[in-house]
Protein backbone atom coordinates (compact mmCIF):
# COMPACT_ATOMS: atom_id res chain seq x y z
CA UNK A 1 0.00 0.00 0.00
CA UNK A 2 1.24 3.67 -0.55
CA UNK A 3 0.56 6.84 1.04
CA UNK A 4 0.93 9.36 -1.71
CA UNK A 5 0.54 13.51 -0.92
CA UNK A 6 -1.42 14.96 -4.11
CA UNK A 7 1.43 17.82 -4.14
CA UNK A 8 3.96 14.92 -4.27
CA UNK A 9 5.14 12.06 -6.23
CA UNK A 10 7.13 10.44 -3.64
CA UNK A 11 5.01 7.49 -2.32
CA UNK A 12 5.78 6.43 1.41
CA UNK A 13 4.20 2.74 2.02
CA UNK A 14 2.58 2.25 5.44
CA UNK A 15 5.65 0.12 6.68
CA UNK A 16 7.53 3.50 6.28
CA UNK A 17 4.99 5.95 8.25
CA UNK A 18 4.76 3.30 10.92
CA UNK A 19 8.73 3.12 11.15
CA UNK A 20 8.71 6.78 11.25
CA UNK A 21 6.05 7.50 13.95
CA UNK A 22 8.00 4.98 16.26
CA UNK A 23 11.71 6.26 15.72
CA UNK A 24 9.72 10.05 15.87
CA UNK A 25 8.04 8.50 19.66
CA UNK A 26 11.41 6.73 20.49
CA UNK A 27 13.22 10.12 20.60
CA UNK A 28 10.74 10.72 23.79
CA UNK A 29 10.89 7.33 25.69
CA UNK A 30 14.00 6.93 28.40
CA UNK A 31 14.59 3.69 26.92
CA UNK A 32 16.17 4.62 23.69
CA UNK A 33 16.43 8.65 23.90
CA UNK A 34 19.21 7.90 26.28
CA UNK A 35 20.93 4.89 24.40
CA UNK A 36 24.14 6.09 23.01
CA UNK A 37 23.85 2.97 20.51
CA UNK A 38 20.38 3.52 19.31
CA UNK A 39 21.23 7.72 19.07
CA UNK A 40 24.13 7.11 17.37
CA UNK A 41 22.14 5.26 14.59
CA UNK A 42 19.87 7.56 14.27
CA UNK A 43 21.15 11.23 14.90
CA UNK A 44 22.84 12.03 11.09
CA UNK A 45 26.39 13.15 11.15
CA UNK A 46 25.15 16.65 10.34
CA UNK A 47 22.54 16.80 12.77
CA UNK A 48 21.41 20.22 14.37
CA UNK A 49 17.79 20.88 16.41
CA UNK A 50 16.50 24.21 17.23
CA UNK A 51 15.40 23.27 20.74
CA UNK A 52 11.88 24.71 22.33
CA UNK A 53 14.37 26.50 24.47
CA UNK A 54 16.03 28.62 21.49
CA UNK A 55 18.99 26.75 21.95
CA UNK A 56 20.79 24.95 19.10
CA UNK A 57 21.84 21.33 19.73
CA UNK A 58 24.43 19.63 18.13
CA UNK A 59 24.22 16.10 16.79
CA UNK A 60 26.94 14.73 20.33
CA UNK A 61 24.85 17.15 22.44
CA UNK A 62 22.08 14.99 22.05
CA UNK A 63 23.91 11.69 22.11
CA UNK A 64 25.58 12.98 25.03
CA UNK A 65 22.40 14.47 27.12
CA UNK A 66 21.52 12.89 29.99
CA UNK A 67 18.88 13.59 32.65
CA UNK A 68 15.72 12.51 33.97
CA UNK A 69 12.94 10.84 31.90
CA UNK A 70 10.92 13.08 29.95
CA UNK A 71 6.94 13.07 30.73
CA UNK A 72 5.94 13.65 27.32
CA UNK A 73 2.44 12.71 26.18
CA UNK A 74 2.31 9.72 24.27
CA UNK A 75 1.38 8.84 21.80
CA UNK A 76 2.41 12.54 19.57
CA UNK A 77 -0.54 14.55 19.24
CA UNK A 78 -1.61 15.55 15.34
CA UNK A 79 1.70 13.82 14.20
CA UNK A 80 1.98 13.63 10.29
CA UNK A 81 4.37 12.16 8.01
CA UNK A 82 5.09 13.92 4.24
CA UNK A 83 7.68 12.76 1.60
CA UNK A 84 9.01 16.09 0.82
CA UNK A 85 11.53 13.98 -2.35
CA UNK A 86 12.83 10.78 -2.51
CA UNK A 87 14.05 9.28 0.84
CA UNK A 88 12.90 12.75 2.35
CA UNK A 89 10.44 13.03 5.32
CA UNK A 90 9.29 15.19 7.38
CA UNK A 91 7.39 14.20 10.21
CA UNK A 92 5.26 17.32 12.76
CA UNK A 93 3.11 16.63 15.52
CA UNK A 94 2.52 18.69 18.77
CA UNK A 95 4.16 17.96 21.76
CA UNK A 96 2.91 17.99 25.49
CA UNK A 97 5.48 17.60 27.92
CA UNK A 98 5.08 17.66 31.91
CA UNK A 99 7.84 20.17 33.01
CA UNK A 100 8.25 20.69 36.73
CA UNK A 101 4.84 20.63 37.60
CA UNK A 102 4.20 22.91 34.02
CA UNK A 103 2.41 21.14 31.01
CA UNK A 104 4.55 22.59 28.18
CA UNK A 105 3.30 22.82 24.54
CA UNK A 106 5.29 22.41 21.47
CA UNK A 107 5.21 22.27 17.26
CA UNK A 108 7.49 19.88 16.38
CA UNK A 109 9.35 19.25 12.82
CA UNK A 110 11.55 16.68 11.96
CA UNK A 111 13.50 15.79 8.73
CA UNK A 112 14.32 12.48 8.40
CA UNK A 113 16.18 10.88 5.21
CA UNK A 114 16.69 7.23 4.18
CA UNK A 115 20.36 5.89 4.40
CA UNK A 116 21.61 2.31 3.79
CA UNK A 117 21.33 1.44 7.57
CA UNK A 118 17.48 3.11 7.82
CA UNK A 119 16.06 6.07 8.58
CA UNK A 120 18.30 8.97 10.32
CA UNK A 121 17.06 12.20 11.70
CA UNK A 122 19.03 15.27 10.58
CA UNK A 123 16.86 18.11 11.98
CA UNK A 124 14.59 18.95 14.53
CA UNK A 125 13.23 22.30 15.65
CA UNK A 126 10.12 23.02 18.60
CA UNK A 127 8.72 26.17 18.78
CA UNK A 128 6.18 26.98 22.12
CA UNK A 129 2.74 27.82 21.54
CA UNK A 130 0.11 27.81 24.15
CA UNK A 131 -3.68 25.92 23.02
CA UNK A 132 -6.95 27.75 21.80
CA UNK A 133 -9.83 26.13 21.94
CA UNK A 134 -9.76 24.89 18.99
CA UNK A 135 -6.67 22.74 19.77
CA UNK A 136 -9.18 21.61 22.87
CA UNK A 137 -11.74 20.63 20.50
CA UNK A 138 -9.23 18.05 18.45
Amino acid sequence: MNIRDKMNPHPLTASDVAELIQLEEAMWRASTRFDIAFQEKRFAADFVEFGRSGKTYTRDQMILASGPPIDAELPLDNLTVRALAEGVVQVTYNSHVLHDGVLEHGRRSSIWTRSAEGWVMRFHQGTPYEPDIADALR
